[in-house]
């Protein structure tokens, strides 16, 4: 092969497809196809980035870091909230409004937010348009929160944003009744950061609810509402239509909103408001959707119908069919910003849609981080998050014998998500993260127990002898067995446990 890869000596990636088929002789057919076709894709995408950035090499960067953590750890947490926008809108006012600068696509629902705005990311990259990207919480680093280009900015420009607008965040603390919040202060370092890079788009992903959300002052040309179940009930309410009625505060006057499978209650909320705005609404099932998925090496083939039309032979990299219905809302969303169904009526370009869903990644969603016993991490948090996790590691996965580690927060319906993941795990190891919000591992132990029986359940108070005792339980079954470890229950376990297995 020559040393330039530009030259004719390259690789067609068509030709290593049908190499692979032709050396799969001695399986199914069919399976031969899927997975050829996913390495070839894996292959024409690149790898998916390392988003989840280590700490900071030089000293001193880390030092300065640190204190910026430590500073904004003095204020309230993302769970103590006061439920308005006027300390985010006197931040933006003294900044200069820089959130208007750039037009946006604003991300809410209960489940599938980071993963939808990640593969909207992706999408709107591989179009050549710079983006910017606010999501939360983090899973490591909290410079994973604000990304430009798809990736999370460094630490070095973290700290520099957060010194700019500190002046600024100390003269709206001493104007208001409560000083700014650890998420409004995030909230308003990655507006500014946006608008400093400049960005072409903005993607940002609602902290909690919608209406008196700190994101909430960004008009966003596109609203996209993933699905919404039960969480966080004592903030947005007890029921799915009240809930929705909260996320429906996104919906702006004229926007476009992407609306995945709802229940019928909130869905009727949600097109009321959109009705109220003159909001243009499209919805899964009906404008767009998943048309067909096939399982495959490393993730899922799909066929997605778009505003535009269909795009075959897609290749997600990630697991289970909620993911697959993330890209179809992920797929519309850019349509719907590109005009795609309403000033143009031609789809996006296939191959680019191809490249950016191949590339696209979601670290501690069903990701793999150890293998022999296999270890997967995954941040399902609430009942709806581990159904649709149970049912993705049955589909993706074959594990003779499934080891659960689970640590939860305590103000979350902890006795329903143990339940969801009960007919799959063979044991439970129950643990408890380092952050203050933790369920006891023996209050967790006590839940654990009425749902899986006592001789099910080992209690490790800490992770990383819950991560051991896991594991020491999955190979159990032997070398070549089929054992394995699924560590959830919070994105701050799952955020742990992948710094102590390596990864970061």
């Amino acid at each position: 092969m020559s040393d330039h890869p530009g030259t004719s000596d390259t690789p067609d990636p068509l030709d290593s497809f049908e190499e692979i088929i032709e050396a799969e002789t001695t399986r199914d057919p069919d399976l031969a196809v899927i997975e050829a076709g996913s390495r070839t894709l894996r292959t024409q995408g690149g790898p998916p980035q390392a988003d989840v950035p280590a700490r900071p090499e030089d000293p001193e960067v880390d030092k300065a870091l640190r204190e910026v953590e430590t500073e904004l750890a003095t204020r309230w947490g993302e769970t103590k909230l006061e439920p308005s926008v006027s300390r985010i809108s006197a931040l933006m006012d003294v900044l200069g409004e820089p959130q208007r600068s750039y037009p946006s696509i604003h991300i809410t629902g209960t489940n599938g937010k980071t993963s939808t705005a990640r593969m909207i990311e992706a999408l709107l990259g591989a179009f050549e348009l710079r983006t910017g990207r606010y999501t939360s919480p983090h899973v490591q680093s909290i410079t994973e929160r604000i990304s430009l280009d798809g990736a999370p900015i460094s630490a070095e420009r973290f700290i520099e944003t957060y010194q700019d607008i500190k002046p600024y965040v100390e003269m709206v603390d001493g104007q208001q009744e409560y000083r700014l919040s650890f998420f409004e202060v995030l909230t308003g370092m990655a507006y500014a950061a946006f608008a400093d890079a400049p960005v072409d788009v903005a993607v940002v992903e609602v902290g909690m609810g919608g209406s008196w959300d700190a994101t909430n002052v960004i008009d966003g040309d596109v609203a996209v509402v993933t699905p919404i179940d039960l969480d966080h009930t004592d903030r947005l309410g007890e029921t799915p239509a009240e809930i929705a009625g909260e996320k429906s505060g996104i919906i702006k006057q004229d926007a476009t909103v992407i609306m995945a499978q709802q229940p019928v209650d909130a869905a009727q909320v949600l097109l009321k408001k959109a009705v109220e705005v003159d909001a243009t609404v499209a919805r899964e099932g009906l404008e767009f959707g998943v048309v067909a998925r096939q399982v495959a090496v490393g993730g899922q083939l799909l066929t997605l119908r778009g505003l535009g039309g269909e795009y075959p032979e897609v290749y997600l990299p990630l697991y289970g069919a909620h993911q697959a219905h993330n890209a179809a809302v992920a797929l519309a969303a850019v349509e719907a910003f590109f005009g795609v169904g309403a000033q143009r009526a031609e789809p996006l370009d296939i191959d680019t849609v191809r490249k950016a869903f191949a590339a696209v990644s979601s670290p501690g969603r069903l990701e793999v981080v150890r293998r022999s016993p296999a270890v997967v991490l995954d941040a399902a948090h609430n009942p709806a998050g581990a159904r649709v996790t149970a049912a993705a590691v049955q589909e993706a996965f074959d594990f003779s014998r499934l080891i659960g580690v689970v640590g939860a927060s305590g103000d979350k319906n902890v006795r329903g998500l143990l339940e969801a993941f009960e007919p799959i795990f063979a044991e439970v190891v129950v643990t408890q993260n380092s952050t203050p919000r933790a369920m006891d591992a023996d209050e967790l132990a006590a839940i654990a127990v009425e749902v899986f029986g006592e001789e099910r359940v080992q209690v490790e108070p800490r992770l990383p002898d819950a991560l051991e005792a896991a594991i020491t339980l999955a190979e159990e079954e032997g070398e070549f067995a089929g054992g394995g470890v699924l560590v959830t229950g919070s994105v701050i376990t799952v955020g742990e446990a992948r710094l102590l297995l390596g990864k970061g």
